[in-house]
Formats: C-alpha cells, structure tokens, sequence
C-alpha cells in the first residue's frame, strides 16, 4: 500500500508524513517513509526545481514506490507532487493507493516558509517555486484533502484520521 501525501512547501507533508509512518510501521512493521527532498539528495541533487526536473523527480519517486509495493513494502511518501498524470499512474500501478492532499492556503504558506522560498520567489531571487511562478494544477486526484482550518490541526490528529480512513478503506490486517 502506498499513501502518497501532497501539498505544497511547508504544507505540512513531511511533519505529519513523519507521524503517519510511526503510526503505521508500529502495526505494520513492512513500512517505509520516501521524503522528496531527501530523495533528491539521495540520487545525487542532480534534480533542479524546474518543471522537467519535477517530473524526473516524480517518476524516481514513483517507480522506487512501486518496485516496493511489489515487494509487499508499504509507503508512506510525501512529494509535492505536481504532475496529475504521475498521481493517476500511481492509483493505476500500486495495489493499493491512497492520496491525500494538505492545503492550508497561501497566507499559512508565506508564514510557515521556513526554507524561505515564497519570500525569495516574490522577490526574485529565486524561480520555480510551485504557487508562484510554477502553478499548481488543479487536476482532482487525491482520496481525502485537508484545507484551509481543518489542514490547521495537530499533524498527531490529521496522521490518525488519515491512518483510520486508510485501515478502513484499505482493509488493513494485522
């Protein structure tokens, strides 16, 4: 099974990521967690943030994930995912896929932004920043978003009712 967790910088992906994979690896120990920065590190930072180099990135991502999944290794991944083509290669290739979407809106974004790229792209200094001069498409294919207040709670509380809906949904045993 592969939950795959989307939104853009500083959403939240990794901090509630991080909690989702302890949650879930404490029930099933054959769970891993994929980071698309680290990821990129991984794989030598040979990756720009440009459109093209986001979708390399993607499909590094993407078959890693699978090439797991057909070992019967669940994933937690959490990728800001900006290719809807690469989303629905996932759900078609995965035995189970589950994505969901945070989006605590732009103003949370700007004063969250601790790697400082909203600031640095609104001033130029920097290009290719996903909600600004690189848009986010609005291609529906996440199972369950997180927006605006209710995107706001605890990541403890959002990694538990993702965990919930997942277990339910997915059937997940023991």
């Amino acid at each position: 099974m592969i939950i795959w967790l989307t939104g853009l910088s500083g959403a939240g992906k990794t901090t509630v990521g991080t909690v989702l994979f302890r949650r879930i690896k404490r029930e099933f120990p054959n769970t891993v967690f994929l980071d698309g920065d680290i990821l990129r590190d991984v794989w030598g930072g040979d990756l720009g943030h440009d459109i093209d180099s986001r979708l390399v990135n993607a499909r590094r991502i993407s078959m890693l994930s699978k090439m797991l999944d057909r070992q019967g290794i669940n994933v937690v991944a959490c990728v800001l995912s900006i290719s809807p083509d690469w989303r629905r290669w996932n759900r078609k290739e995965f035995s189970k896929y589950f994505e969901v979407k945070l989006k605590p809106g732009m103003d949370v974004l700007r004063k969250r932004d601790s790697k400082g790229l909203y600031r640095a792209a609104e001033r130029g200094e920097i290009k290719d920043v996903v909600g600004v001069d690189i848009p986010l498409p609005t291609d529906r294919t996440d199972d369950l978003t997180f927006s605006g207040p209710d995107a706001l709670r605890s990541p403890d509380d959002l990694a538990e009712t993702i965990f919930d809906i997942v277990r339910d949904k997915m059937g997940l045993k023991k």
